[in-house]
């Protein structure tokens, strides 16, 4: 089985959200699993600078804009993966964020410059292949970046109908981005004014590159099953939800995994003591370290709560700030990490100065302060209004920091919320709310609070949250099941 993955980002070569650690992760497992994976990436400067070993693999010849000198380079990623990169410096030859220029506001061409990268991919199908000694059996396309995959294979026959024609997915990471531009770009990136209907790639009257994905892959997944429930829903379909509801049996959802040989308190360089579900006296030591480097009160028995996260309305932080002084008073303290919309960044600020010894903030983002967070907090805070899979969650319950969850996308599939019976079984490893209020959010805190208070229990919890396996071993079977089910179809 040979599959290509085409993805805008890439751990540790470029890396702006969780697609980046699933990029690298799920290829590492498949090809644990035996499947020959290949990635192939924009050509960033980080990316041509981190692979190793490259040549070239021929001129990649697109009749897109920006792509009169783009060439196909083919090198290995520092975990030894192959990674194919579309080199076309006058597409992403740019500093900084790969979406996003010096202002801050979108680069005005990203349509044409995803748009090469979907036809670079849609290339290893050609009659005359981009490489002709490799050809992928499945085309594995993320996010709106690589919706038009699929679209270009089946609407450019005269450009792409090779042998051997590759079946497709296409996975959705966060609905809520989904590549919408103008319909007078149709042309300009060689999609047929054929395509450009409802049963096609219009979208509201523009191109919609995500919707392109759904409509002409073959298959579709998301990263958890409730998201895949929930964006079949007018709340948060986001204007797919019919056509994601038409296509129901071509839709599954597949929880993300973690990459342990990361994310692991036994072995993790970044934090003050390593540790393991077994042997916790190191979770003190880093519990010590994180409130000096917080500027908290040094205190064992008071319970941390752990922010690690875009500071956005949308990852619900304005509940946060709504009741840090609440938990506060109640003897709790806060250690929060992010960046993200000004007014929740003052927010945060203003609470560090109110509440001295009792809250903490670091305004930017840090990885090895990630992993300090997560082994030195005792409950970490994803209070989001929706949250298709997430990983912060997940490394709280290997590093034995509880999360406090509202239930919706992965939080409700990876959380089992501490009710009595969950409590009385042993089974519950996490706090769960349902509704996105303060009130729930700080009711749900009052709870945590009195389990934390029962040592007992406390540990009980920590102990199955810690020892529940949520690798990417069982993500990457069943993608695997996906693809073959794909290629079975011929």
């Amino acid at each position: 089985m040979r599959v290509l993955f085409v993805t805008p980002e890439c751990f540790p070569l470029v890396k702006t959200g969780g697609l980046a650690d699933v990029s690298a992760a799920l290829p590492a497992a498949l090809i644990q699993a035996g499947v020959d994976v290949r990635l192939l990436l924009p050509g960033y400067p980080a990316v041509l600078e981190g692979l190793s070993n490259i040549h070239e693999v021929g001129d990649l010849i697109t009749d897109l804009p920006g792509t009169e000198r783009a060439r196909l380079v083919v090198g290995r990623m520092p975990d030894g993966t192959l990674a194919y990169a579309l080199d076309a410096p006058a597409l992403y030859l740019r500093p900084g964020n790969p979406y996003t220029g010096p202002n801050g506001k979108d680069w005005p061409d990203n349509a044409q410059r995803f748009a090469a990268l979907s036809w670079a991919a849609a290339g290893f199908a050609a009659p005359e292949p981009y490489d002709p000694w490799w050809r992928p059996d499945v085309i594995h396309a993320h996010d709106w970046q690589t919706g038009l995959v699929p679209a270009y294979l089946k609407t450019r026959p005269d450009r792409f109908a090779g042998p051997y024609r590759p079946g497709t997915v296409v996975t959705i990471h966060n609905i809520a981005y989904q590549g919408h531009f103008g319909a007078h770009l149709l042309g300009e990136l060689k999609l047929p004014s054929s395509c450009y209907s409802v049963d096609g790639v219009e979208y509201y009257g523009g191109l919609g590159m995500l919707k392109a994905g759904c409509y002409y892959a073959d298959r579709i997944t998301t990263v958890s099953q409730t998201y895949a429930h929930e964006i079949q829903t007018d709340d948060q379909g986001m204007g797919l939800q019919g056509l994601l509801a038409a296509r129901v049996d071509d839709l599954r959802g597949i929880l993300n995994g973690v990459d342990y040989g990361i994310w692991d308190p036994r072995t993790d360089t970044h934090i003050a003591t390593n540790y393991d579900p077994d042997h916790m006296a190191g979770k003190a030591d880093c519990k010590t370290e994180l409130q000096l480097a917080f500027g908290l009160e040094r205190r064992a028995d008071a319970p941390l709560a752990v922010v690690i996260s875009r500071l956005t309305w949308h990852k619900g932080l304005d509940l946060v700030l709504e009741v840090a002084g609440q938990w506060a008073a109640m003897g709790g303290q806060l250690a929060v990490l992010g960046t993200g919309e000004p007014g929740i960044e003052a927010g945060f600020r203003h609470l560090a100065d109110w509440f001295p010894g009792k809250v903490g903030v670091r305004i930017g983002y840090d990885e090895g302060l990630s992993h300090r967070l997560q082994a030195g907090g005792d409950i970490i805070l994803v209070p989001s209004r929706s949250e298709p899979c997430g990983l912060t969650q997940m490394y709280g319950l290997k590093y034995g920091t509880l999360p406090l969850v509202r239930r919706t996308g992965g939080l409700a599939d990876t959380i089992i919320d501490a009710t009595p019976a969950a409590l009385y079984d042993g089974a519950a490893t996490g706090f769960k709310f349902v509704n996105c209020t303060a009130q729930e959010l700080l009711f749900t805190l009052r709870r945590a609070l009195a389990v934390y208070r029962r040592p007992d229990q406390w540990d009980a919890m920590r102990h199955r949250a810690m020892t529940r396996d949520l690798g990417w071993d069982r993500p990457a079977q069943e993608y695997l099941e996906l693809y073959r089910g794909i290629t079975a179809e011929g």
